[in-house]
């Protein structure tokens, strides 16, 4: 079975389409062009604003032409994440996917249902001749993941509609009326590289498989940092064994957990750094066992020969300020049970040639917390030298208790179900908040069919649940109020 067998089969061949098209963060040009085409073939009136995000505008179906217009609204782009030994260039290649049981899988990449599942359920209440519906526009945003740019640039005025139903929830049967806020920071400093001393040896040092996956949805489930754990390792070693640093690299992407840190060092005794190295590596595979149980650690004479470190002085330095760096949960809601309210991902390091560099992701639900870690970050770095700056700052989407388009869903799911919808905020960024500065008057829920582990190479998609979440939409969009 292949995803062209999976139904609704309208659905499944649309969010194929969009597989085939390239569409990495900042790189939406063909995935844009792909949609206008698509809108063009199926004779739907599409548009790009003036910064780059699609609109396209389907009528109401006859006898609906009274009801509240209504915006489905996703992104276009995608998480560009893959396992060390995949060959996959996101630029060009396509998205290969396989059917394993009840998930719809990929071959060492993400998936990119994270949004591309729903915009292609936007596309097929555009397509369908079958639902009913109120005026709809269909909003699809870019640079949603390193960003939320197209969100942050929408003018005010050029949607009509008065209800947004954001789909790029991740949990079937969940509806989503508040998000967390973020901020991007990069701490960077500098150190004089030293000739590498003679009788030292170069070491590849790495630590591969980690878990990985959403810094948002996943902080909360512990898993390894691959750069933190690089740097505990190489802390602990630095207590009994001459060790330089002469490169250090981790992490992708600001809202990915880092999977992978590789980096070479000079040791003057192989085989007693290679032991001090296993039996530290022995005590956090334990640690982490649990969530990472296919995490290694590689410590082995270097391929390529290195002619410049870091001192020792700046090497501990280095690792001192990796080490103290915030990262994972800071702190959980005390008012919604099981909801982190604020926390860090210490995503990208990079230490080479002279300069070294940690790029994080801060969110929180409040504001004043999320700038409290800010000036937190701030500080360990300038006790190390460095310094940090933030950009990108957005502030959370604060939930309306008296929503009404929240009753008509929740209304809808109990009914064609049988049981009550769960509403959550979310340890996220979703656009619904940005969105509501252009736009404050709309009334905004966010849902969607059921991902696992998005941002990592592990990202799958329930497929039952892209059924039950079509047949949900075109509900609600029959009972949109007038």
């Amino acid at each position: 079975m292949t995803i062209k067998d999976l139904t609704p089969s309208i659905v499944w061949n649309n969010f194929y389409g969009i597989t085939r098209i390239p569409r990495p963060s900042k790189h939406e040009e063909k995935i844009r062009a792909y949609l206008l085409k698509w809108a063009e073939d199926h004779n739907v009136e599409a548009f790009t604003d003036d910064t780059g995000n699609v609109i396209m505008r389907v009528p109401a179906t006859p006898g609906f032409e009274n009801r509240k217009g209504v915006i489905l609204q996703g992104h276009m782009d995608m998480v560009p994440q893959k396992n060390s030994d995949i060959k996959h260039d996101f630029l060009t290649d396509p998205i290969e996917t396989r059917v394993d049981g009840d998930w719809l899988k990929t071959f060492g990449t993400t998936l990119g249902a994270d949004n591309g599942l729903g915009l292609a359920l936007a596309l097929s209440v555009a397509e369908s001749k079958d639902v009913k519906h109120g005026p709809i526009e269909i909003l699809a945003t870019y640079d949603e993941e390193t960003g939320m740019t197209g969100a942050a640039l929408l003018k005010p005025g050029i949607l009509k509609g008065d209800i947004l139903i954001n789909l790029d929830s991740e949990t079937e049967g969940e509806l989503y009326v508040g998000c967390a806020g973020g901020v991007d920071g990069t701490s960077e400093g500098s150190y004089k590289p030293v000739k590498a001393p003679a009788g030292y040896k170069a070491v590849d040092f790495a630590v591969k498989g980690c878990q990985g996956g959403h810094s948002g949805m996943d902080i909360v489930l512990y898993r390894a940092n691959a750069n933190k754990v690089a740097a505990r390792i190489l802390l602990e070693a630095l207590k009994s064994e001459d060790l330089l640093l002469a490169s250090l690299e981790g992490g992708t992407l600001r809202n990915a957990i880092p999977r992978e840190c590789f980096g070479t060092l000079l040791v003057k005794d192989f085989a007693s750094a290679k032991a001090a190295i296993e039996r530290i590596a022995a005590v956090l595979k334990s640690e982490y066992a649990e969530t990472d149980p296919d995490m290694t650690i590689v410590f082995e004479p270097a391929a390529a020969p290195v002619e410049e470190c870091a001192s020792a002085a700046d090497t501990a330095r280095i690792i001192n300020a990796i080490v103290a760096c915030p990262d994972g949960v800071e702190r959980m809601s005390a008012s919604v049970p099981g909801l982190c309210e604020t926390s860090t991902n210490m995503a990208m390091v990079k230490v080479a040639g002279g300069e070294f560099f940690v790029k994080s992701l801060l969110r929180s639900s409040v504001d004043t917390a999320k700038m409290a870690l800010a000036d937190k970050l701030a500080a360990v770095f300038e006790l190390a030298g460095a310094k940090t700056s933030f950009e990108g700052a957005y502030s959370g989407w604060k939930p309306n208790p008296k929503s009404a388009i929240l009753k008509v869903m929740k209304e809808v799911y109990e009914r064609k179900f049988g049981q009550e919808p769960k509403v959550m905020a979310i340890h996220a960024g979703l656009e619904c908040g940005i969105l509501s500065g252009a736009y404050p008057h709309w009334d905004m829920v966010s849902c969607g069919p059921t991902i696992l582990s998005p941002h990592s190479p592990d990202e799958r998609c329930f497929i039952p649940s892209v059924a039950k979440m079509w047949d949900y939409l075109q509900e609600v969009l029959i009972n949109i109020p007038e």
